[in-house]
């Protein structure tokens, strides 16, 4: 068994062609109580289909969404083709601090501002990645990876990949993270 978190495809695109390093999470709705918690240092990274559009996203990465789109997997079948590894984690409640890490994502600034208003005083998690690419794994969809959660297990093993930046740039990004989170 290996977790998994629940991400968008748009995002888990953009992070194995290493134009995002963080992920900024406060827990799925299932999650209100506890908010989001890191599960697991490394863990395979689950692409979701719903809640994605356009005006979630900077204009620049919009064929991220489209590309997903088009290569959705069919009905009942989902495909694992990275996984990631935690590097830093930090909570973040200051809004010039979540702005500081946008050039670590995709997401739009409106979207950004909609994750911090909801549950307020709940903290953003505030994770730098880094991530490796896999083989194409294709894995059945079962009932219990529904519903707006972050993690999940699956009955897979993602083996060794390659990591998708090389340790330099890696290392530079994850220093800029530290500094602004710190």
């Amino acid at each position: 068994m290996m977790k998994a978190l629940k991400e968008w495809a748009t995002v888990i695109t953009a992070l194995e062609n290493g134009d995002q390093t963080v992920l900024l999470r406060k827990g799925g709705i299932l999650e209100t109580a506890s908010g989001f918690k890191v599960e697991d240092k490394k863990f395979a990274l689950f692409p979701t289909y719903e809640h994605q559009d356009n005006s979630s996203l900077k204009s620049q990465f919009y064929r991220y969404l489209a590309d997903v789109r088009e290569q959705k997997p069919k009905d009942g079948v989902n495909k694992i083709t990275s996984y990631a590894e935690v590097l830093a984690e930090h909570d973040v409640s200051s809004m010039k601090k979540i702005e500081e890490l946008s050039r670590f994502h995709i997401w739009s600034d409106s979207y950004i501002v909609e994750r911090m208003n909801w549950m307020p005083q709940k903290p953003m998690t505030a994770m730098f990645l880094k991530v490796y690419q896999i083989p194409s794994i294709e894995i059945p969809v079962l009932p219990e990876y529904h519903g707006c959660k972050s993690w999940i297990e699956l009955n897979a093993n993602t083996g060794d990949g390659s990591a998708v930046l090389n340790e330099t740039d890696l290392q530079q990004q994850l220093s800029e993270f530290r500094s602004i989170v710190n």
